[in-house]
């Protein structure tokens, strides 16, 4: 698998995604938001951070770097695309996954492990995973609040495009850590080719780190996308 990391001005979790992504056996390249050509490689990855400030919206200056025309390409050619916390943040301004990232409901940055209930294992990122499994994964953010029209979160539920669910330790739903809209933590793409998720799965893909369940994921792809 050869994996790219994007970089923005800003970004501060690239390099543990690169890390997770190589522990798995994937060449992984950097790439400076200003660069173009994404000719090659097998996945494409957005880490969290605060790209330009946040300056605006979170995202919202990321989604018009000269790399992201190419990145838009890459995913409506099928292409998998993750985007994590601030590359959820992108993805959803840049158009590629539908609805906003709005501040926290309590107003307040949220550093924490949260449990997650895996709502759909048939996608290239999380068929290592067990539907339903409950899954312990750190979030660090200030504008993690996914919403969307009433129509659209019935159209991502009703397709099966809901990646992840913040819940309790026994699966039931539970308070998000931002009151994203029914309790929404991770999303897909109509073509399940893009996943944007508020968690940083990277963050416990090593038991030297505390945790291992976001291992599967990068576990996953490796082999998907061998």
């Amino acid at each position: 698998m050869r994996a790219v990391v994007i970089v923005f001005p800003g970004s501060n979790c690239d390099y543990d995604l690169y890390k997770a992504a190589q522990q798995v056996g994937a060449d992984v390249e950097f790439i400076w938001h200003r660069q173009k050509n994404l000719d090659g490689y097998d996945v494409v990855m957005l880490p969290g951070g605060f790209s330009y400030g946040d300056y605006l919206r979170a995202g919202a200056i990321a989604r018009i770097s000269p790399v992201m025309e190419d990145i838009v390409g890459f995913a409506e050619n099928g292409g998998p695309v993750l985007g994590i916390c601030n590359g959820f943040q992108i993805l959803t301004e840049s158009g590629l996954l539908p609805g906003a990232i709005l501040r926290n409901a309590g107003l307040h940055f949220v550093c924490r492990t949260v449990a997650l209930r895996v709502e759909n294992n048939r996608s290239k990122f999380t068929d290592h995973y067990e539907l339903n499994e409950v899954v312990h994964i750190p979030v660090a953010h200030h504008d993690g609040n996914f919403r969307a029209a009433p129509e659209t979160l019935d159209q991502l539920e009703g397709d099966g495009l809901v990646a992840f669910r913040y819940c309790d330790e026994n699966g039931e739903p539970g308070d998000s850590p931002n009151g994203a809209a029914r309790n929404i933590a991770g999303i897909l793409n109509d073509g399940g080719n893009v996943l944007g998720m508020m968690p940083h799965p990277e963050r416990v893909a090593d038991a030297r780190l505390g945790g291992t369940d976001g291992a599967k994921m990068f576990d996953g792809l490796a082999m998907v996308l061998a």
